[in-house]
């Protein structure tokens, strides 16, 4: 049975930064508040030339070009996001198309902040079944745009950005060893976006109801998250047969430094064992753990032979984590740049576009 090795990373932020100091300007809260409640000194919002896809596809191609694989060698690449560009068609397509994965298949998985940790699981699976040989997970949000700038229990929170993880099979043990996912519907109200799907359709009573901005009981999500981080953490080690002593990083879903100072004391873990960038980037939701892990891998933290736990909550309920034993990189002999592909991608995009509508026009004629 092939191993499941995280050969690739990358993440792609906005620029335009928006600082605490900002946001007081809007609600009435402070620099202080904000950080002694949530650890949170800025957050990257996306402009309005920027997307899920355009995001993800820059956090991908970097994450390609680590890994040194070309886009057309992927079999799989599986989105997350709570903020998806469309319904459908998927966001994955859209990056798909865009990176000239020309083999891949791809397709949205909606688990929102634990999106990350299952869609890698998935991922993780289908390379370990046989079936596939590479693939690709992207977390990717511009969440900025569920925001109410009025409300300053949610304003004060989240961030956008993108992150991505290649994954490849290898005979080399390592790899994703590990995962265990959960969910409780029965506290889906908790943290909701209740506006635009078949229950409340977008219609000028739900806009004007707020029903298309993010709601949360900040309070039950609070008690959720350091009830369920440190059990789900202790849970993916059992099966690893490993234990806190053997992990050398907690990569957690940065929403709030205080929970994530709860999960710590709960394990009876320094926090310098924990990966943490939330005062930074703000809850960027599916993107945040590999957002974090990506920072610190850039920081030379995360190092080779290293046994890390990725770790995440979020809306549904759901929560989960990993264990994940950081090889790198697989050797290869050949250089990739993935440049020339995304120039490709769009040619090849814009080709088969011309080519329907020419199929269509002849069809038409043919009737």
């Amino acid at each position: 049975m092939p191993f499941a090795h995280i050969t690739g990373w990358g993440m792609h932020v906005p620029e335009l930064i928006l600082t605490n100091d900002d946001i007081s300007k809007l609600v009435d809260t402070n620099d202080e508040w904000i950080r002694d409640h949530t650890g949170i000194r800025e957050r990257r919002i996306a402009r309005e030339h920027e997307f899920p896809s355009t995001l993800g596809v820059e956090a991908a191609l970097k994450a390609l070009q680590v890994a040194n694989l070309a886009p057309t060698e992927l079999d799989l690449i599986i989105c997350t996001s709570s903020s998806p560009e469309y319904f459908f068609p998927a966001t994955a397509c859209l990056i798909q198309d865009q990176i000239g994965a020309t083999k891949a298949g791809a397709f949205d998985l909606q688990a929102a902040c634990t999106g990350f940790i299952f869609s890698m699981n998935m991922a993780a699976q289908a390379i370990r079944s046989g079936s596939i040989k590479s693939a690709l997970v992207v977390g990717t949000e511009t969440l900025s745009r569920f925001v109410d700038w009025k409300d300053r229990n949610t304003c004060i929170l989240f961030g956008d950005g993108a992150g991505a993880f290649v994954l490849q099979a290898s005979d080399k043990p390592g790899g994703v060893i590990s995962a265990v996912m959960h969910s409780d519907g029965s506290g889906a109200d908790a943290l909701i976006l209740p506006g635009g799907g078949t229950r409340f359709p977008a219609t000028e009573a739900t806009i004007h109801e707020g029903k298309h901005f993010i709601q949360m009981d900040g309070k039950e999500v609070f008690r959720f998250a350091t009830r369920v981080m440190g059990q789900a953490v202790l849970e993916a080690l059992e099966p690893a047969k490993l234990t806190l002593d053997d992990i050398q990083w907690i990569v957690p879903h940065q929403a709030n430094f205080r929970i994530i100072k709860t999960a710590a004391k709960y394990l009876k873990m320094s926090l310098d064992k924990f990966i943490i960038n939330v005062d930074r980037y703000g809850n960027t939701s599916t993107a945040s753990i590999p957002i974090a892990a990506v920072d610190a891998l850039q920081k030379g933290q995360i190092k080779p032979g290293d046994k890390i736990v990725l770790v995440g909550f979020g809306a549904g309920l759901t929560w989960g984590a990993m264990v994940v034993e950081w090889t790198g990189p697989i050797p290869a002999k050949k250089h990739i740049r993935t440049e020339p592909y995304r120039l490709f991608a769009r040619l090849r995009s814009l080709l088969r576009r011309i080519w329907r509508r020419i199929e269509g026009f002849l069809s038409s004629k043919e009737v």
